[in-house]
Order: structure tokens, then sequence, then C-alpha cells
């Protein structure tokens, strides 16, 4: 079996550049490759309404607005399988008999869990779907034998997690799942990248995103805004690195060439950042560098989504087609997987044979 690549996103919002950093870049790298047989690219729409039960609309808007993002940035349908969650049962089937393989106590240790639970202030009232999205997510990679994830760092022990059962199930009822392996981000600014705020994760209910889709006007209003030093007041001050949002996005998504066309003073980047900790240079400048780099990457995503945006009826063919090939490779993992627990009673004819001998003797 070839090499399958299995990751997606909650459909709670446009997507925005740590989503982008995080996985989704790499997402068309890895597609554009040609070391893999299989992408499964999932609108994790379920999954979103484990916190938005009551908000579905919300979720349901959201599903054309992470599509076009995907296929901004480059993900082909030709290459890649976009699909629904919801659209694929199979999961839910799956993530049914896995739920016996998990104690409670295990899923309250995931501490991706923990701090979610934390952030949308759930301590007192877990819903059992949020409590339990681990197990839906390890049906989602099992499903289709997925061998690769890549995901930012903070859903590390998610995967884990998704191991865990695997070698549970196939301990019990044999060889059967596949165990998956975490793809991290090769650039390390890349794995969790800050809000502008400078506050550790970038996100949509924190208001510290830029967004894939923003205008020009809008990438550079927040750029010019975002976090730096709070001692860096004077241009001759020396300025820290650690913790200054903006040096943290240039590490994520600046390239050698953008020195020479936009800041030619400095030949790469260790040379502004050592220019910066000695003092006399000031942030507007840097920020400007900054907001030039970001219109340099966002500038074809933001083109692109205007094109796909004029055809939004075939947005939705694109994710019909590849939600029916989702589903067609779920229901064969499905199928071995209740033939292993020995639950597959209308197809296994050696079992009907048995009883029918059994009573014939009686």
């Amino acid at each position: 079996m070839g090499k399958i690549i299995l990751t997606g996103d909650r459909p709670t919002g446009r997507l925005h550049i740590g989503h982008y950093a995080g996985s989704l870049k790499r997402r068309v790298e890895l597609q554009n490759s040609g070391e893999f047989e299989k992408i499964y690219i999932m609108i994790a729409d379920a999954q979103a309404l484990t916190d938005n039960a009551e908000h579905p609309e919300k979720v349901r808007q959201n599903i054309v607005e992470v599509a076009l993002d995907y296929m901004a940035c480059g993900l082909e349908p030709e290459k890649s399988t976009l699909f629904i969650q919801s659209m694929v049962p199979e999961l839910t089937e799956l993530s049914f008999y896995y739920m016996n393989l998990v104690t409670v106590s295990r899923l309250q240790r995931n501490p991706t869990v923990k701090s979610e639970i934390q952030m949308r202030n759930f301590e007192s009232s877990i819903p059992v779907g949020f409590f339990t999205y681990p197990i839906s997510q390890a049906a989602d990679i099992t499903a289709f034998k997925a061998t690769t994830v890549p995901v930012g760092e903070d859903q590390e022990p998610m995967i884990e997690q998704t191991r865990e059962i695997v070698r549970k199930f196939n301990s019990v009822y044999g060889e059967t799942l596949v165990e998956p392996e975490i793809l991290l981000p090769d650039n390390k600014a890349c794995l969790r990248l800050p809000g502008t705020d400078g506050k550790a994760k970038m996100s949509k209910s924190l208001g510290n995103c830029i967004y894939l889709a923003d205008t020009e006007e809008e990438v550079k209003r927040k750029v010019m805004s975002m976090y730096t030093d709070p001692d860096h007041i004077r241009v001759e001050d020396p300025g820290k690195l650690e913790g200054n949002t903006v040096f943290t996005y240039l590490d994520a998504f600046v390239r050698t060439e953008y020195f020479a066309e936009y800041l030619p003073d400095y030949a790469n980047l260790d040379e502004l950042k050592g220019h910066y900790k000695r003092g006399g240079l000031g942030d507007v400048k840097v920020k400007r560098f900054l907001n030039n780099v970001m219109q340099e990457e966002l500038a074809p995503i933001r083109k692109k989504r205007k094109e796909l945006e004029q055809d939004i009826p075939y947005i939705y063919e694109v994710l019909r087609k590849g939600s029916q090939a989702a589903e067609s490779v779920a229901a064969e993992t499905l199928d071995d997987v209740k033939k292993s627990m020995k639950i597959n009673y209308f197809d296994d004819n050696a079992l009907i044979t048995e009883q029918t001998e059994k009573y014939k003797n009686l």
C-alpha cells in the first residue's frame, strides 16, 4: 500500500495564515510532490458541530468559505479528494466502535482536549461530542488508512491518541487498521503562529487573525498594528526578538529575494535581526517590510479565490464528488472493521453454514 494523507479543518470561519503556515501550504507541496498515492482533505463539519450545535447555520455557511480557501491555495480536486465529513456516515459508525477502546480518564488527560475545554469555558458542562472528538478524529484518519497526517504542533496529542486506538484495536481484533505518522511543519516558526496581538494562538474568536481572503488594505492595517517589543520605545533602543510577533511572521514567510526587492539595505533576515537587537531600527520600517512580504504571499491566493467565487455551483460539485469517493473508501474500511470484530453477520457465509449445521443436528 502506498502513502496516504488525511487532514482537514473545521468550517467555523474563513481560514487564516495560521492555517496556511501550519499545514495548508505544506499540503499543497505534498500534493504536488508525487510521493503520495492518495490525499484526502476533509471539511470537518460534524466536528465543528460539537461546540456549535446551536448554531448550525454558522457551520453551513462556512463550508464554501473553507473550500474556496483550499482551492485558492492550490489544492486541486484532480490530485486531492476534497470532501465533507458529515457526508461520510461510516465515520460515525467507526467512532462508535472505537469508543469501547478508550477510557474517560484517558480522554481527560489529552492536553489538546484540556486546553480546548478551558478556552471554551466548558469545564462544568462539556458536550459529550466535544469531549470525544479525539475518537472521532481517529475514525477520520483510520477510515482512509492514512499513513501520514500533516498538522500543527498542537495536534500532536490527538494523533498519539489515534495511534493508541489503532494499537488497541489491532491487539484485540487482529491487524486491521493502519497506524499513522504525524508530519509537522519543517519551519519551526510555522508550528504555532501567534496572533497579531502576540497571544499564543491565532484564533477567530480572539479576533487576532489575518485571513487568506483579507483585502490588501485589511492585511496592511493588521500588520501595522501588530504586537512587537513593548520596551522598544525609541528607534535607538535595542529590541528583543523573543515574543516579537513581527519577527515570528518574518521567520515563517520571508524569502531571501524579498530583501533585494523591498529592503535592499539588508542581505537577509539575520542582518535585519542583528540591527534590530543592536538598536537603530524602528518597528514601523520592519512592519512595512513584513506587509510587503505578506502581500506577496497572499496576492495570488486572493486572486485565485476571486476567480473561484464566480462559480459556486462548481465548488459544491467538487465537494459532492469528493464526498462520494471518500464514502466509498470509508465503507471498505468499515467492512474490514466489522469483519475483524465478527459483527458482519450477513456477509459471513461460514457462520451461516455453521449455525445451519448446528441446528440441523439437534
